[in-house]
């Protein structure tokens, strides 16, 4: 169900950035099916109710993991995305690991990188992260052009880092810290 803007954590001009709920089930696992040809073999967001549950459940309850939906205002707050911030590390590391997606109806329009940014601010500002982290396959272009857009820099590559659908995955390593924000 949409949400009015009062209920953003943060917003710019076309979205907010909200942190999810389970009362978005319906709503986020019917965008995830609409999406599969977009997010394959990247991604694979929970597309059925249990899955949502478990999913959802871990980012709302996790301390060390932080979920947030980007809502497009011109859809009247509807979900366009997501982004996630996982492995959140306090003390004198200060640092959280990204993931992130659109939905296929949002991709193309400009909504995920004001998104990304919103989300970046909110974690450098009220959550008191110094670093965040992208890991990203060197194939998905899209994602690499999303993480360069938001001032992210490549810092390395790591084989066989992550296993996706069935594999063992090589991924790039984009970071930002708080000084490298303008």
């Amino acid at each position: 169900m949409p949400q009015p803007s009062s209920a953003y954590l943060a917003e710019g001009p076309r979205v907010g950035i909200r942190h999810f709920t389970r009362e978005d089930a319906a709503e986020f696992t019917a965008r995830a099916r609409e999406s599969k040809e977009l997010h394959r073999p990247w991604l694979f967001p929970p597309d059925g109710e249990a899955a949502y549950a478990a999913y959802a459940g871990r980012l709302i309850e996790d301390p060390t993991k932080a979920g947030f939906l980007v809502c497009a205002k011109e859809d009247g707050g509807g979900i366009a995305g997501f982004v996630n911030i996982n492995n959140i590390v306090e003390g004198a590391f200060q640092s959280g690991a990204l993931g992130y997606g659109a939905f296929s109806h949002a991709a193309g329009r400009g909504l995920m990188r004001q998104g990304l940014d919103l989300v970046v601010g909110h974690a450098f500002g009220p959550m008191r992260l110094h670093r965040l982290e992208i890991n990203v396959q060197p194939a998905n272009t899209g994602s690499i052009a999303l993480a360069r857009a938001c001032g992210f820099r490549l810092e390395g590559f790591s084989p066989n880092m992550l296993f996706i659908d069935g594999a063992w995955r090589d991924h790039e390593r984009w970071a930002i810290t708080a000084e490298m924000r303008p």
